[in-house]
Order: structure tokens, then C-alpha cells, then sequence
């Protein structure tokens, strides 16, 4: 039995046999209790909040705000007026929008045909602050007053020449407008998606109104990607209105979307009276180009 110390003034020589029996008893020792002793390989040794991919606040490129995994979370307004129904998810690869707004990304005449003939809409676009939808259940609001935010970029779509002398985005007779869309950006994909939440419960309260008068139906959510989403509710004029909700089963005449795309978010409201099927395709094409 050997136990003086080794040869070479005092140190301990292992040998690399031992060397490696030490290591494999270290990554066993490792699997076993859940803790690695074992110092991190040269080059590994970054701040988590340094990793590729991650943008200042946190968020990751691309990415959007924390969302529920898996499912679209149900619009507000939809326990009040029927279930949402819920499109499939991720069907198109799209992508949550960043940087500023500008007119390519809002609505153009091709996605109202065949229903409206193209050729006759004429597009009319300006930018600042106005009325954004038709909520006259609620009352009518400037988009700063409701969001506190900026200006935001107003299309109008219609079939006649003459608008509003104070808005040249509305016809000056309504049968001629054809839709409306308002749409901005915002700082984070977070923000946007609490701004279109909040212009959801804006015109939740249209659902109900008093038989006669026209109301919103049940709300539908459209989502191309975790933070592409949309809400749309139809609209139903006040003869179809007798119980104080839009009727179960019957086709819209129009309607109303809050869209969302990354952090761009804006407001839909189609006047032209299309059913439930052109409705949802408008939508998504509005949504897709947001």
C-alpha cells in the first residue's frame, strides 16, 4: 500500500486513464442529481438575455407577444352573441408585419370581385386622425380618442366620384361607398394587439340593440399565424332584427373587422352587402396585406 506522495515536489499526478474515469463519473453523478459541476465548454458562456434573435425589450425577432400556444384566444364579444368560429391556424405561413404602414398595406378594389365590379371603385387615401367606424349603438369616436395614439392612414373604397366635403375617404352619398379601412402601426406586436382588442370592444355592444334596429352579429376570428388575427362581425338591418340579436343562420349584409398583424392593427368596415363567404375572403385578403 502506497501512501506517501507522489513523485514531482508535492502535486498530484493523475493519469489519463484516471482522467477520463473521473469525467465519465462526473457526467453520471450530473444525470443523477439534475446539477453539472462540469465548467462550460470556451465560448459558452453568454447572458441569456444576449442570445441570437432576441430584440431589445426582450422580444424576439419576429416573433409576437405571448400568446396561448396552439389556438386563437376566443374575441371579445363572442360568449355575448354565439361561439367565434375559429379558422385553421398557420395554413398560410404568413408573418406579424413590422415597421411603419404605408398604402401597400391596405385594401385595394381587386379584393371586392367579382361581388363589386374592380373597375368601378375608386380609392381615395389620406392621413391623420377621424372617425374610424360606424358606431352609432356606442357613440361615435375619433381613433385618438379610443387609442390615445397617433394619426393613422383612412382608405375609402367607393363607386362614386363625390365625398365628403370634411373626409374625402367617405362618399358624399352613402349607397356609393363600397368599404372603409383605417390602419396604423404601433411600438410592439403587445401593444397593437391591445389596441385591436380595445377597438373589438368598441363595437361588442352593437351586437345587442333593440328589435329594429340594425345590430351586429356574432363575432368571427380569422387567424393566418399567431399574431395575424382578425374579428369580424356581420352586419343585419333592423327588419331582421326582432329579437334583439342578429338571427342565427341568415347572411350579413356587410360588416366589420378588427385586423392585427404583428405591430400593425387597423379597421375594416365593408359597406358593400356581401354574405358570410365574401366577407371572410375580403378579411383575409385584408388581413394578409396588413
Amino acid at each position: 500500500m502506497n501512501g506517501g506522495p507522489a513523485a514531482g515536489g508535492g502535486h498530484a499526478v493523475v493519469r489519463p486513464r484516471s482522467a477520463v474515469a473521473a469525467l465519465v463519473a462526473a457526467v453520471v453523478l450530473g444525470l443523477a442529481t439534475g446539477r453539472f459541476v462540469l465548467p462550460p465548454p470556451p465560448g459558452a458562456t453568454a447572458h441569456p438575455a444576449a442570445r441570437p434573435g432576441t430584440a431589445p425589450g426582450g422580444a424576439s425577432q419576429g416573433a409576437s407577444a405571448p400568446a396561448t400556444p396552439g389556438a386563437s384566444v376566443p374575441a371579445p364579444g363572442s360568449s355575448a352573441s354565439g361561439s367565434g368560429s375559429a379558422s385553421p391556424t398557420g395554413a398560410t405561413g404568413a408573418t406579424g408585419a413590422t415597421g411603419p404602414v404605408t398604402a401597400a398595406n391596405l385594401l385595394r378594389p381587386a379584393a371586392f370581385g367579382p361581388d363589386v365590379g374592380t373597375g368601378q371603385i375608386h380609392v381615395t387615401d389620406r392621413y391623420g386622425d377621424g372617425a374610424y367606424a360606424n358606431a352609432a349603438c356606442s357613440g361615435e369616436k375619433t381613433l385618438t380618442q379610443t387609442l390615445g395614439g397617433p394619426g393613422a392612414h383612412f382608405r375609402g373604397l367607393m363607386t362614386g366620384t363625390r365625398t365628403n366635403p370634411g373626409d374625402p375617404t367617405l362618399a358624399a352619398t352613402h349607397a356609393d361607398q363600397v368599404a372603409r379601412e383605417v390602419a396604423a402601426d404601433t411600438r410592439s406586436p403587445s401593444l397593437a394587439q391591445n389596441f385591436a382588442d380595445r377597438l373589438l370592444l368598441e363595437e361588442v355592444p352593437c351586437q345587442e340593440a333593440v328589435p329594429g334596429h340594425w345590430v351586429y352579429g356574432r363575432t368571427t376570428t380569422v387567424q393566418l399565424a399567431p399574431d395575424v388575427t382578425a374579428s369580424w362581425m356581420g352586419t343585419y338591418q333592423g327588419s331582421l332584427n326582432t329579437t334583439g340579436r342578429a338571427p342565427e343562420g341568415t347572411e350579413p349584409c356587410g360588416g366589420i373587422a378588427v385586423l392585427r398583424s404583428g405591430s400593425h392593427y387597423g379597421v375594416l368596415e365593408v359597406e358593400a352587402c356581401l354574405g358570410t363567404a365574401a366577407m371572410d375572403r375580403v378579411v383575409r385578403t385584408a388581413l394578409s396585406q396588413l
